[in-house]
């Protein structure tokens, strides 16, 4: 009697192929493709197995094998963990992974839904121990090759960066990436320079980047300059034309955008204690109604504040509080919020600036004194007053302020602000009038 052979099981084929980087991708026939051959070969070779291949390819390319995340990669366990694929082919293990941590995750992988792995160029079984120790031995092989390769790059970047080089990554404001070298951008150096002579004017990162984010300086990433990000500029050795690597300064083959007495300058403020250099930031921005603010019994009231934390909180007190007098008049406030105070005294002074009777005034004035201002440049000049105003020195802001108010009055109602409409011709004269520059000496 004949005995029929067993039929053979059917073993579905899943390729997987992986080059960490994207050099030579866009090649008709690249590295991928070859991978693919050998391993397609290899199936072949297997037919009276039973084995079959998969239509679906797992590839990924210009990706770490040091890492799962890996799209292909990602696809291939999912249709394992559906129960789709018998056998996975690679061409060398460390195509499937160069870590072995992680390849030990996808060999629980595999165990758990009964996969075999086979690598066509390195025979083993991984179902049997001697072929799991064979794996182990080939993975920590392949993960010693991954690190010398690193140290090999962190090396070749020191050795470079030694030299002057410049080895790629964040490119600062300044400059731009020309044949892999820094090279200058006139325009934001100009930027870059004006960060750090307005730094030593005000000696504060702070109020100098309240300042430029109301002229809407941007970093190069298009996102609108912070403290933090000035600090980094300040600090940033590439300024002085040095490559910076670990630490450590050298030559760099770039071109330096802020000279050393320039720097000295800076980096001479930054070494001050911080609280030091907040004083002479609170000392050189005055209050605005210094001298001009009263309450309605005629008790003056002065600037004051306290300190919660980090945050100080600025008030305009009256006097009869400082000097425990008993108040004449219950109804009126003797302590209030100098931000408010001062922000409801600027938006009068701006829209008295935009009233056309005053505009009126001031075209008056400025013709009896005899100056030859066009009505159309005054007129521009008073619109101009919002932006102007955004940009002053906190001590000219307070010098304008002077000159527009006569006297803020605290009511029980609220405030009574008494503007000088004669100041703002003076104002506005020395708005127009050109400025003669004064060489430092």
């Amino acid at each position: 009697m004949e005995q029929r052979a067993n039929p053979v099981r059917r073993q579905r084929c899943a390729i997987y192929t992986r080059k960490s980087s994207e050099e030579g991708l866009e090649q008709e026939f690249n590295s991928l493709h070859a991978q693919r051959e050998a391993c397609e070969a290899y199936v072949a070779s297997q037919r009276s197995e039973g084995w079959v291949l998969v239509r679906d390819q797992y590839d990924d390319g210009g990706i770490s094998g040091g890492t799962l995340e890996r799209p292909g990669l990602k696809q291939l366990l999912a249709d394992i963990e559906d129960g789709l694929i018998d056998v996975v082919v690679v061409y060398k293990i460390d195509r499937l992974s160069r870590s072995l941590m992680d390849f030990s995750k996808l060999v629980e992988v595999f165990d758990r839904n009964g996969v075999t792995f086979v690598s066509v160029t390195q025979s083993f079984n991984t179902t049997t121990s001697m072929g799991r120790l064979t794996l182990n031995i080939l993975l920590s092989f392949a993960q010693f090759e991954r690190e010398v390769t690193a140290e090999r790059i962190r090396d070749k970047v020191r050795a470079s960066r030694m030299k002057g080089m410049w080895m790629g990554g964040y490119v600062p404001l300044g400059y731009d990436v020309k044949d892999r070298k820094l090279v200058v951008n006139e325009e934001e150096a100009a930027t870059v320079r004006g960060i750090f002579e307005r730094f030593v004017e005000v000696g504060s990162a702070t109020v100098l980047a309240r300042e430029l984010r109301r002229k809407g300086l941007r970093n190069k990433q298009g996102t609108l300059v912070d403290k933090g990000y000035l600090y980094r500029v300040l600090v940033n050795r590439v300024y002085r034309g040095d490559a910076v690597h670990k630490g450590k300064a050298y030559p760099g083959e770039h071109q330096a955008i802020i000279d050393e007495q320039l720097w000295d300058q800076v980096h001479a403020i930054l070494r001050q204690n911080p609280r030091k250099r907040a004083n002479n930031t609170r000392a050189q921005a005055p209050a605005l109604l210094k001298g001009l603010i009263f309450t309605a019994t005629g008790a003056a009231m002065t600037p004051s504040s306290t300190k919660k934390g980090v945050r100080r909180y600025r008030y305009y007190v009256s006097m009869d509080v400082i000097k425990n007098r008993e108040p004449s008049d219950e109804g009126i406030p003797r302590r209030l919020p100098a931000d408010l105070v001062e922000a409801a005294v600027v938006t009068e002074l701006r829209r008295v600036m935009r009233a056309p009777s005053i505009t009126a005034q001031v075209i008056a004035h400025l013709a009896r004194e005899g100056h030859a201002f066009a009505e159309a440049d005054v007129i521009s000049a008073l619109e101009t007053f919002d932006d102007v105003w955004g940009q002053l020195f906190p001590a000219e802001q307070t010098r304008i302020v002077q000159l527009l108010v006569r006297r803020v009055t605290v009511t029980s109602e609220g405030l009574v602000i008494d503007v000088r409409t004669d100041g703002v011709s003076g104002v506005m004269r020395d708005m127009m009038a050109p400025r003669k520059k004064v060489a430092a000496e």
